[in-house]
Parts: structure tokens; sequence; C-alpha cells
């Protein structure tokens, strides 16, 4: 019985894993462990500490305060200006961003599905365009027009069940050195050049739109203080589980050993004539999976955002809510089926991102010390002492992006 409690408990930490595994955290795995081996698997050992942390703080604002991160800084922060300017930047970030990733995410699920096929695209009117991004785009637009949270939280831990499988099975049928591996996981070792890679595994895993993310789909489950271990536990095993499938990825990787790769899609067909068809199988179902996800949680985060943002008195049906996450989710579809580019739209996400994490960390810092907001729920030394140097390293990671940007160094 108890068994069966926590599996019907499971839910929006299984879609902020999914939000966090996408095809970007799936590139930057497979990348990593080309050209490092398991010898980094420790820097997404942290990068699941840091993302529990936070998302902690974000599940206590959820329940005890019974709203989100947007709502706190709109609510709390007494200057208009102040206040303004705040809500402007996380707006605007998000939604520009995740309007701009969103077309990696339909993407990646893309490539999963063209391992397996011989031609995807179709051409209209001298343009040819990939249908599976549709197909994808589709599946996501269904999903989240029928507006009802269970089923959204269902098909999505399905899907990441789906996911962690056919990652972790993958890993398995490589038959990697495994006490290598789990020194690559507790012993601290920097290679040369290999910050760079430290940073996107960190970035890619500490993302700013599920704090947000997070706390709203708590209250969509449960309501009150009373479910906050129901809430953590559900965050303990989802985020946990999410890590393992992040360092299966490298593992599979590692494994390989071949300069040659660069994306999932070239891990799959790898894979193929060393551990037979079935890893290739597995594989590219877990990249179906990790984009699709991701192509959902993306505009529903964004949606939530905006909710907060205008203080809108607005369900998963509204019209308003569903206006913001059609036009994330329809951008993703027209910019990933035509086979556009947005570089400086990518940029710019690049940008916001960069400003973007160490600011909400802060914002979400704030707001969690303020008996205002959480009462005798509010941060301990502890926490604020995990919570600080999260923000630094999140200042560290914002600068290293932007100068990648403007100085490609």
């Amino acid at each position: 019985m108890k068994v069966k409690h926590r599996i019907k408990n499971i839910g929006p930490g299984a879609l902020v894993a999914a939000a966090f595994i996408g095809p970007g955290t799936v590139t930057v795995c497979i990348v990593t462990g080309v050209a490092y081996g398991f010898t980094l698997i420790w820097a997404m050992v942290l990068s699941i500490i840091a993302t529990i942390v936070l998302q902690e703080m974000a599940v206590r604002l959820g329940l005890v305060y019974g709203k989100g991160l947007a709502e706190a800084v709109r609510s709390e922060i007494t200057s208009k200006t102040v206040r303004v300017v705040a809500l402007l930047l996380i707006l605007s970030a998000i939604l520009i961003g995740n309007a701009a990733y969103e077309a990696g995410n339909i993407t990646g699920g893309m490539l999963g599905v063209e391992t397996l096929l011989s031609k995807s695209t179709l051409s209209i009117a001298a343009m040819e365009f990939n249908f599976l991004s549709v197909l994808i785009g589709a599946i996501a637009f269904i999903l989240l027009f029928i507006g009802n949270y269970k089923i959204i939280e269902r098909s999505l831990v399905a899907l990441v069940v789906l996911m962690s499988l056919s990652f972790i099975i993958t890993a398995f049928l490589t038959q990697p050195n495994w006490m290598e591996v789990l020194k690559g996981m507790f012993v601290l070792t920097i290679p040369k050049e290999g910050v760079l890679a430290i940073i996107a595994l960190v970035g890619t895993t500490v993302v700013p739109y599920n704090l947000f993310l997070h706390a709203a789909l708590v209250n969509e489950k449960w309501k009150g203080k009373e479910n906050l271990k129901a809430a953590k536990t559900d965050l303990y095993f989802s985020v946990v589980l999410g890590g393992l499938v992040s360092i299966a990825i490298i593992v599979c990787a590692a494994s390989i050993g071949s300069s040659e790769i660069n994306n999932a899609a070239d891990l799959a067909q790898s894979l193929e004539p060393l551990f037979g068809g079935f890893a290739k199988y597995f594989l590219s179902l877990g990249l179906f999976a990790a984009g699709i996800t991701s192509a959902i949680t993306a505009p529903l985060a964004t949606a939530y955002v905006a909710r907060g943002c205008f203080n809108w008195d607005a369900g998963l049906q509204s019209k308003k809510f569903r206006a913001v996450w059609m036009l994330v989710l329809l951008t993703g579809v027209l910019f990933s089926s035509v086979g556009f580019k947005p570089i400086e739209v990518i940029h710019f996400a690049q940008v916001a991102n960069g400003i973007l994490l160490p600011v909400i960390a802060g914002f979400l810092l704030w707001a969690v010390n303020k008996k205002t907001v959480l009462g005798p729920f509010k941060n301990t030394a502890a926490q604020n002492v995990l919570g600080f140097l999260i923000v630094l390293v999140a200042v560290v990671l914002g600068l290293r992006s932007l100068a990648k940007v403007f100085f490609d160094i």
C-alpha cells in the first residue's frame, strides 16, 4: 500500500526532471562523455545537489506561501520601480529564452525518430519542411490544450519513465568499467580545458524556469504545508532519477570514445554496429522522450510565469494561459520544421539566461528568507549557506555565458 501511495505522489518532481533532461542536456552529456570520459561525472552529481537545494525552496514557496516566485516578487517588493523592472526581466528572459530553445526541444525529439527513419522531410512549393516537427508539436499541443493537470502529469511521468529506462539500459549495454564510473562520480578532477564542460553540465541542469514551474505544479497537485513531506519525497526521487539518466548518457558516450560524435543521433548510429540494433532503438526512444517532455514543460512554465507576473486569475484552460504557451510552442515548431536557425534570437536567449540564473536564484533566496512569505518555514542557516554558494556559482556561470557570447572566450 505504501509503494502504491508513493507512486501516486510522483508528479511535479518528474515534470521538473523532464524539463532539465532536454536535448540540450543530452548533447552536453554526450560531448562531455566523448571528450573527457567518466572524469566529469562529479560535476553532474554536484549539479543535481544544487538542483535539489533550489527546487526544495520552490516547493516550500508553492505549498506554504500558496503562490509562485513571480507572485512573491510582485507582492513583496515594495518599490514600484524595482518591482516592475524585476517582473519585466523575469518575463522577457523566460518568454524569449524558452521560445528560442523550444525549437531545440522539438528538433531533439525529431532527431530521435529520424534515427529510425530514412526520410522525414516533405517538399511543398519549393520549400522543404520536416513533418516530424509538426507531429511532435501536435502531441505537445494536444496535451497542453486539454488543460487537465492530471493528464499532463501522467503523460510526462510515462515519458520520463520511458526516457529513464532507455538511457539507463543503453548505458548497461555499453558495458563500461563501473569502477571508473564510480571514481568519476566521487573524485573531483578538472582536466585541461575541462572548465567549459563543467559550466555546461551545471548550466544545463540547474534550469531557471523550473523554479517557477515547480512552485506552480505543487499547487496543482497538493494544497497546504501539510503536503510538504510528499512533495519533497517526489522531488528527491525524481531529480535523483534525472541525474542518473544524465550520468547514463555520459557513460554511453564515454564507452564509445569516438571524436566524431556530436549529438545523440550520431551516438545512436555509432552504437548499432558495436552493441546491436537494440542499443540504437533504446537511445532513439530516449532522445524522443527527452525532446517531447521539454517541448511540453517549456511552454507550460512560460505560461505560469506570465500568470504570476500579470496577476492573472487564470487556470490551465483559460484563453490568456493558452495564448502564452501557444506562442512558445508554435515558434518552436516553425523554427524546427523549416530548419531555420535563429542565431540572433538564440544569442539573446544565451545572454538572458546568463543574467537570469543568478537573478532568479537570488530572488528565490530572498523570498524564502522572509517571515511574511514562509513564516516558521523560512530557510535555516544551513540552507542559506548552500543557497548562497549556488548563487555564487550561478554568477560565475552567468559571467562566463556572457563572455562566451560577446567575446567568444
